[in-house]
Order: C-alpha cells, then structure tokens, then sequence
C-alpha cells in the first residue's frame, strides 16, 4: 500500500514540470527509442503542438514504452491514443470555461479521462474548481480517487462536495490518502468515499449535488420571493 505522501505526490508530480517544445522532441528521443518510433513521435507531436496540446506527456510514453521493451507498433499507438485524449480533454477544459489552459491542466484532464470520468465529468470538475480552487489539482485528486478504485461518478461527486462544502485545496490533496486509509482498514474504495462524503456534508453517492436528507433544508437554496403573489387554488 503507498503511503499518503507518495499519493499526493502523483497528484502533484505533473502540474509543475515545465513544458516541452516539439522542436526539442529529437533531443529527448535520441538514443531512448528506436527510428521509427522517433519519426512517428515526432509527426505526432508536430500535430499536436500545432492543436495547442502539451508535448512532454507523447515524449514521456514513448520513452517509458521504449525502456519497458513494447514493440515499436504498440508503443506508437499509445502515443496517438494519448494525443487523441490530450484532445478531448482540451476541449472538455475548454468547455468548462478555461478558454486558453496549460500543458499541465490539459493532462490532468486526460488523466481523469483515462481513470473513467467522462468529458462532461471533466468539465463540470472545470467549472465548479473556483477561486482558490485549483482545476488542474482538482482533476488531479478525482482521477487519483478514480485510479484508487472510487467509481468515478462517486469520485466526482465527494470532491465536487467537498468544493461545494467550502473545504480548503489541501483538503482535498488530502482525500486520496484517506481512501487509502480506509482501503487499509478493510473497506472499500467506494465505502471509504462515501464515508469521506458523510463527513464533509457532501453528496452520498446515487445523488446529484445540492441534494438535502428528507426533513432538512438546502442551505445554499435562495430563500422565497415575499414579493411573488401566491399560486391561485382555484386555477386550473
């Protein structure tokens, strides 16, 4: 079982290392991968990099597939499945409000891709991540959550709840360690999630965000109009 620090410390270890120009793809490939996985890589980064895409995380698969020995073909269309998910996840960033995102914050949206949240999943996350929320650390900690084995509608609901709670970044930095926690204990991924979402006065899994237990008022619901006229019990 990882401990927590090294949890937090996937979460963080990419929104902070620096950018890649495709132009410096050869200096990076040269000697790691064989001659055709370099021109292919490099075609592949040229395109997206012309899309706005990051180029680090293309150059980073086809070194780790190259130094697992992956065949040359397999390690390539890892590489053009990355690029595509690097795509949609732009265009989900963007969707949720971020018209011009980082290199970072785009591949912690294919990140949550690949962990199982959808593109609208995504977006939302986007939208929801305000001020001094980070989105691109948000996306980080539900694909974290996701990868821990908390399905991903769960995930996203317990940080959105947490979000929505009020709770601080590093509250939520902190859940994925928690999970891991209560994975340890002997429950579940989902059940140490669900029991995270009861103590923050988040959303139970099933639910939509802003539901209430029967008998309790929403708390964030804008009070009635005094100045609305009442509804007529003799209209139709």
């Amino acid at each position: 079982m990882r401990t927590t620090g090294l949890t937090v410390g996937l979460v963080l270890a990419t929104l902070f290392a620096g950018g890649l120009a495709a132009q410096d793809v050869p200096l990076r490939l040269d000697g790691r991968v064989s001659p055709d996985v370099q021109r292919a890589v490099r075609r592949i980064a040229a395109d997206a990099a012309a899309r706005d895409l990051p180029v680090d995380p293309l150059v980073q698969k086809a070194i780790e597939g190259a130094a697992k020995g992956v065949p040359a073909e397999r390690v390539i269309a890892a590489v053009r499945a990355l690029a595509a998910r690097l795509a949609d996840a732009m265009a989900a960033v963007r969707e949720g409000g971020v018209a011009a995102p980082s290199g970072d914050f785009v591949e912690a949206g294919a990140d949550a891709l690949n962990t199982g949240l959808s593109r609208s999943q995504v977006a939302e996350l986007v939208r929801v991540s305000q001020p001094p929320q980070d989105p691109a650390i948000t996306l980080r900690v539900a694909a974290t959550l996701a990868a821990l084995g908390v399905p991903a509608t769960q995930a996203v609901q317990l940080v959105e709840g947490m979000i929505t709670a009020g709770r601080s970044p590093s509250d939520l930095l902190g859940l994925p360690g928690q999970v891991q926690a209560g994975v340890a204990g002997g429950s579940t991924a989902a059940q140490a999630a669900a029991g995270l979402a009861r103590a923050a006065g988040g959303t139970p899994p099933g639910r939509t965000p802003g539901w209430v237990p029967p008998g309790q008022t929403n708390p964030n619901k804008p009070p009635p109009n005094p100045h609305k006229p009442p509804p007529n019990p003799h209209k139709p």
